[in-house]
């Protein structure tokens, strides 16, 4: 009897238990399915996707995308492309290679509108000195058109500005007066530039900054406060003695230095103000 239980107890030793072939074939089978799911996948039915595409295009807004290659297409809305079929990517690379005849035509317009802006500046210029001839100061202002625009220099050894003084005096006043509604009536932008002759520090002022300052921000005043000037168009800038107009030592030469700028800004982009000069120097 001992023997026939030892017996049996060497064959369950033999042959142990096999129910776990049962998950290990569960297992198997589902690996077997992803794979030919995956496979499946791998292959790209183009009419299906072409309707995922169109799908997807409807419905962000887009008309039919039609046929897309799957490789390099993009759908783009309509309203992100020019009337040449190009995406803005695409108009910013062939901004790049701009054609000569587009740059030429580009040049020419550029140099018409300076044409125009100092034809502009001119009549602006001819209405201020018909009002300073009114009355009787128009020899005591300098004109300039440059790059930035038409420039009122307001310059004189002792006619606007004493040395060592911010104050303006009558003849000073007189310009400005004059001036005034013919500066209004441009709508442009004013920028009052003070200057000093350079000297440091004196009894009134401590630095040439302040008196400068001072000297553009009386001019300021007299425009806004007499001269209806919007106080939203103009400004005031100090130069202390750092852009002489003149280099010299002598009194005249440094009295030169002793004034005011007033400034028409030209409202041109930078591409068209930096030809200015050119057009000037040809009339």
């Amino acid at each position: 009897m001992r023997a026939r239980r030892r017996k049996m107890v060497d064959e369950e030793d033999v042959h142990p238990d096999e129910r776990w072939m049962a998950s290990y074939m569960d297992m198997v089978t589902v690996l077997m399915c992803m794979f030919i799911v995956l496979f499946a996948m791998s292959t790209v039915d183009q009419d299906k996707y072409d309707q995922l595409a169109n799908s997807l295009a409807t419905g962000f807004g887009a008309v039919d995308a039609g046929k897309v290659d799957t490789a390099e297409g993009v759908v783009v809305p309509a309203d992100l492309v020019d009337t040449k079929g190009e995406s803005p990517t695409e108009v910013t690379h062939s901004a790049d290679t701009l054609d000569p005849a587009d740059t030429a035509a580009q040049a020419m317009e550029h140099t018409q509108a300076a044409a125009q802006e100092v034809a502009k500046l001119d009549q602006i210029k001819t209405a201020v000195v018909a009002s300073l001839t009114a009355a009787g100061v128009a020899d005591l202002v300098e004109f300039h058109i440059t790059d930035r625009g038409l420039t009122l220099g307001l310059v004189g050894s002792e006619t606007f500005f004493a040395p060592d003084s911010a104050q303006l005096t009558a003849a000073a006043t007189a310009v400005l007066e004059a001036a005034a509604p013919a500066l209004v009536a441009t709508g442009l932008r004013i920028s009052v530039e003070g200057h000093a002759d350079k000297h440091g520090q004196s009894q009134a002022f401590p630095t040439d900054w302040e008196l400068s300052a001072s000297r553009a921000t009386q001019v300021l005043r007299r425009l806004v406060e007499q001269g209806g000037v919007a106080g939203e168009v103009i400004s005031a800038v100090a130069f202390g003695s750092a852009q002489p107009a003149n280099s010299g030592s002598t009194i005249d030469d440094m009295a030169q230095n002793r004034r005011v700028d007033i400034v028409l800004l030209s409202d041109q982009p930078d591409s068209v103000r930096a030809l200015i000069p050119g057009v000037v120097a040809e009339n």
